[in-house]
């Protein structure tokens, strides 16, 4: 059975998304979702450029197309639609390389069934699991984001080395100049924060 989404796309960025006008809330879309994105591009088997390429034709599309997705997660989650619209972009890139091919533009039926797997350059790749893994450390990122806007400079680096990088507390408390009980409470007080973020951003709205 597989586990439910973990980042669950707010239905208020949505249908925001479809006001071309609103930069802030585009620039949100794309901070959010370009690492994610580029990083499926790139496991896929494209350079630098073409994947780069791939995060613009990708945040095109989505801004013609938001307004005709209907946010009904019963019949498809935003997720699974970014998923096809990326797909389809990183195919785009694939077929360029083929002689002939690079002033070809995609017909709609090409786009209609154009899978990763159909590209003889793409080595293979389980795309899908691609996504679920990069969609889950896109939501921890986007989670430590917002929690070092909540806090203290010191305190995150003092959870980083602590909790990500595994240094003993008294590592910790020396190189950083504070006490134990400065360590364990910013383990905890982060910790907090970033399970709360994380959940904010599993929840479907």
């Amino acid at each position: 059975m597989k586990q439910p989404s973990l980042l669950a796309t707010r239905r208020s960025l949505v249908d925001r998304l479809a006001d071309w006008g609103d930069q802030m809330r585009w620039q949100e879309f794309f901070d959010t979702y370009s690492k994610l994105i580029y990083s499926a591009a790139r496991k896929s088997g494209l350079t630098d450029v073409e994947a780069q390429e791939v995060v613009q034709e990708t945040v095109i599309t989505v801004a013609k197309s938001i307004d005709k997705l209907k946010y009904d997660p019963a019949i498809g989650s935003f997720k699974g639609w970014l998923l096809q619209i990326t797909r389809w972009r990183i195919a785009d890139q694939f077929r360029k390389r083929r002689p002939g091919n690079a002033k070809r533009a995609p017909s709609s039926d090409d786009r209609a069934t154009a899978t990763i797997e159909r590209v003889p350059d793409s080595r293979g790749v389980d795309l899908e699991g691609v996504w679920e893994t990069e969609w889950k450390q896109n939501l921890f990122e986007a989670a430590v984001a917002r929690v070092k806007k909540q806090i203290e400079p010191k305190q995150f680096q003092i959870f980083d080395c602590y909790v990500r990088k595994e240094w003993p507390a008294q590592k910790v408390a020396s190189r950083l100049g504070v006490n134990i009980g400065q360590v364990y409470l910013a383990r905890h007080r982060v910790g907090a924060l970033l399970k709360k973020e994380i959940r904010a951003l599993e929840k479907a709205n």
